[in-house]
């Protein structure tokens, strides 16, 4: 954890309630550097463009969050520079409350998870939203090559900090490719050693 993370994340009331169960002084030493925006280091970049799905988080003009999920191939979350994420947004149930919710407020949460790794990754950052006719270019280098989403605009997000979590409470699962393949190989085992075996019965008799 980084101080600008802390200065972000641990407002009065949230430190008032790390001091009454104990966390406080602990918290207190991480947040001790110097507080300016977290710049995306190699292991984050490796993560992120790992992802297939993510959860965006924002907040309506009447003070409600919203969390909407975001899925595409992996690598469809870019990191653009050492400080900039972006993506491509692609035609969902067109309610747009995430989109009228970047009017109001331009701050956003990240929340990306490794299920298989039991590993997560917490991201604040502010976005910009460009519309494809403001920048067709830009728009057009976040969507990802081959997938039929309909891309409506591309989204960028200046990382202001992030956070790694323990691997605690995360249940550990693996992606159904990865099942298949698994599955796959050992049929295959299976089937090559019921041959020997049935050989080996042959020459025995």
């Amino acid at each position: 954890m980084t101080g600008h993370y802390g200065e972000v994340a641990f407002t009065p009331l949230v430190a008032e309630h790390q001091a009454v169960h104990g966390s406080a002084a602990a918290y207190a030493r991480m947040i001790e550097d110097e507080s300016v925006p977290d710049r995306i280091g190699r292991g984050e970049a490796a993560f992120i463009t790992s992802r297939d799905s993510f959860f965006l988080a924002t907040v309506s003009e009447t003070g409600w969050p919203y969390v909407q999920h975001r899925g595409g191939p992996p690598g469809f979350l870019k990191v653009i520079d050492e400080t900039t994420l972006g993506f491509a947004d692609f035609r969902g149930n067109r309610q747009y409350i995430t989109r009228g919710n970047l009017d109001h407020d331009d701050r956003v949460s990240l929340f990306l998870i490794d299920y298989q790794l039991q590993a997560r990754m917490k991201i604040f950052g502010r976005a910009r939203v460009v519309e494809p006719e403001d920048d067709p270019d830009l728009v057009g280098s976040l969507a990802p090559v081959g997938h039929p989403a309909r891309v409506e605009r591309g989204i960028l997000i200046d990382v202001e900090a992030f956070d790694w979590n323990c691997k605690q409470h995360i249940p550990q699962l693996v992606p159904l490719a990865v099942a298949r393949n698994t599955v796959a190989e050992l049929t295959e085992r299976i089937s090559e050693l019921e041959a020997q075996l049935a050989l080996a019965r042959q020459s025995n008799d």
